[in-house]
């Protein structure tokens, strides 16, 4: 049942929100090399023994739970290494780094599908896994925390003064944030949205094969959806280092409300590649915005295991979503009752987004401890 199937990917989305947490946590302390070689090496692994499962529970074991582990630094590491490095720019930078998602999104269900074709799907686990553990392992020896570690300043800005000065970092502590209406009105904001979010990006392609689309052109719908995102994530990056991150967000949910509606008209090929694009941009804004909304109202001083709470709420609705999704399906053989929730929770998440107002006023606190 697509409900089962679904069950695995919300499983590894939901663990690795949840180990999320503690990935930004030991980040903001130690830096992301290490935490992102051992984590590739479970991602590496869990897609390699996919290519020996014979049973349900292996799907579970395999995918959701160790490809969930190797999922769980991606996002807080790049996101909130992105914010600490950029702060004039943080939108712009954060969406060339989410573009990288994009892409993802845009090439592998291609190639996956010739590599499926070609060689059989056991054997296009093994090369994917490959693939992404030399990527990903290979990455991680590239990143550091924050500038301070290689002697720079945010922005590419010049060191002059500052030798020997630690570096101040703007922000609030993990206890201060978690009393404040604002963090957990942007956790239930990320839980709502990533909920409509994840139903679409897993149900939309057996969507368009149950309305008659071939397979391969319905893979293309998917990547269409990627491509549209990549353009949204670079645009609205931009935009909204000068219009306000709340701002763009709200627009971002206005345009995936829309969509949504749309959606239940879109019978025909060229109706679906227009709610690709228009999706598309909504969904890689919204992606691109959390972090440095994020950043923007505790500072960067928690910011990772604060994202990485963020993240997890959002990883908690996507696991319930496409799992709603495909028990729909399998009761009623419609995404129709499904495509209506989107529509309607995506409108709470509006809201919730609308009611984001006051932002908080934190001190600086030096990269050792100590308020300068």
């Amino acid at each position: 049942p697509r409900a089962s199937l679904a069950g695995a990917h919300s499983l590894a989305f939901v663990l690795s929100g949840f180990l999320g947490i503690f990935v930004g946590r030991l980040n903001d302390r130690f830096g992301p090399r290490v935490l992102l070689t051992v984590t590739a090496l479970f991602f590496g692994m869990g897609l390699f023994l996919m290519s020996t499962v014979n049973s349900l529970w292996q799907i579970y074991l395999f995918y959701g739970t160790m490809v969930g582990i190797g999922m769980s630094p991606v996002d807080v590491i790049a996101l909130s290494t992105t914010a600490r490095w950029f702060v004039r720019r943080r939108g712009m930078m954060s969406g060339i780094v989410k573009v990288g998602t994009g892409a993802g999104q845009f090439f592998i269900p291609l190639a996956s599908s010739v590599l499926i074709l070609t060689y059989g799907w056991r054997t296009s686990y093994i090369l994917l896994a490959v693939f992404a553990t030399l990527m990903l392992a290979g990455m991680g020896q590239l990143v550091r925390r924050d500038p301070a570690q290689m002697g720079l300043l945010p922005d590419g800005d010049t060191q002059t003064e500052t030798t020997g000065f630690h570096i101040a970092e703007k922000g609030i502590s993990l206890s201060e944030a978690l009393r404040t209406r604002q963090f957990w009105t942007i956790c239930f904001t990320n839980l709502t949205i990533v909920f409509c979010l994840m139903i679409i990006m897993l149900h939309i392609t057996p969507h368009t094969m149950d309305i008659g689309i071939p397979p391969t052109t319905a893979a293309g719908v998917l990547s269409s959806i990627a491509g549209a995102s990549m353009v949204g994530r670079l645009f609205i990056g931009f935009v909204a280092d000068r219009a306000g991150y709340r701002t763009c967000m709200i627009c971002c949910f206005l345009v995936l409300i829309s969509a949504f509606l749309w959606l239940q008209l879109a019978d025909e090929l060229w109706m679906l590649y227009l709610f690709a694009v228009f999706y598309g941009i909504g969904h890689g804004g919204h992606f691109t915005l959390i972090s440095p909304l994020v950043a923007e109202h505790f500072g960067i001083r928690s910011h990772g295991v604060l994202f990485g709470i963020v993240l997890f709420a959002g990883t908690f609705g996507g696991a319930v979503g496409p799992i709603l999704a495909g028990h729909l399906f399998d009761i009623t053989g419609s995404y129709s009752s499904a495509f209506w929730i989107c529509a309607a929770v995506g409108s709470i998440a509006l809201a919730l987004i609308l009611s984001l107002r006051q932002k908080i006023e934190f001190r600086e606190v030096s990269n050792n401890g100590e308020q300068p």
